[in-house]
């Protein structure tokens, strides 16, 4: 007796394939409108932006006449910003996601633990601008400064770094930590000389991908008193600071027609900024998976 009934099998083949072709329409549909969109938008970035980016535009300060505005300020309190945000951020969310997958008992308040940090990943980001805002700047007095700003960004990718920490740990083979104990290593010993580095180009990724969305992110730091129009660069911690896209809010609602314009030439920069960052991540993916 034949386990397959060819004539069932032949009359259904016609519909088979008509749906896997149908199914494949929509997917090339759907990835030809995303690039369409993302064509357009790029090319309407360039008209506008290349003709006014220039030397000057990034070393200038902002000013009140469009062809004297620059990003200089904006462009390093990203950079204050970020040195804070990278740090904090990188050794508490690698710490917590190293304590939950190989210290903290398997039971339920662990996983209740994890599925809120999970949870947090997804919260709107003006929700942790008022969380930072709170904390940081009213409760801790370090007002509208760097330091506020960069904790308040730390804040807000930490979910996304344990997450992805968690899962780059969780790909490491048992048999590697069973080996490492058989040859008389401890605990900390294994994470530090076989977990850490095998799961790190995972870590290092997620990380950087973390840092890419905190460049952009705005709202958090409007929330926190960030200045718009700034004509000096942060000397320490705890001076004021504006960044890239507060500068760009500020151009884009602005009625002159030249101030859009070097919004979408500041644009430009934040893009190379963050392409420069998703190929540090891309650079030490492949790096250290080919070392381990």
């Amino acid at each position: 007796m034949s386990l397959i009934n060819k004539e069932s099998v032949k009359k259904r083949m016609g519909s088979r394939v008509a749906a896997n072709g149908f199914a494949k329409f929509l997917f090339i549909l759907a990835t030809s409108f995303s690039l369409l969109v993302l064509g357009v938008l790029i090319y309407r970035i360039l008209a506008e932006g290349l003709p006014y980016l220039s030397l000057d535009f990034i070393t200038n300060f902002a000013s009140r006449m469009p062809e004297r505005a620059g990003i200089w300020a904006a462009l390093v309190g990203t950079i204050w910003i970020m040195a804070v945000t990278a740090p904090v951020s990188f050794i508490l969310g690698v710490g917590t996601a190293i304590y939950l997958e190989e210290y903290a008992k398997k039971n339920a308040f662990t996983k209740f633990i994890q599925v809120n940090i999970a949870n947090l990943a997804g919260v709107p980001s003006i929700v942790f601008g008022l969380l930072g805002l709170t904390i940081f700047v009213r409760l801790a007095g370090l007002g509208s400064s760097v330091l506020a700003g960069g904790l308040t960004m730390s804040l807000l990718i930490l979910p996304v770094i344990v997450v992805a920490s968690q899962e780059a740990i969780r790909t490491v083979p048992r048999e590697i930590r069973e080996a490492s104990f058989g040859m008389g290593a401890t605990k900390w010993q294994t994470i530090r000389r076989i977990v850490f580095p095998a799961a790190l180009p995972g870590i290092l990724t997620g990380t950087i991908l973390a840092l890419s969305r905190a460049v952009g992110e705005t709202a958090p730091l409007l929330v926190l008193g960030a200045l718009a129009y700034v004509a000096f660069v942060p000397e320490n911690l705890f001076s004021q600071f504006t960044v890239l896209p507060i500068q760009l809010y500020n151009w884009t609602s602005r009625p002159q027609e030249d101030f859009h314009m070097l919004a979408a030439s500041g644009i430009i920069i934040l893009m190379i900024i963050l392409l420069i960052m998703n190929s540090i991540a891309v650079y030490i993916r492949n790096k250290f998976h080919k070392r381990f």
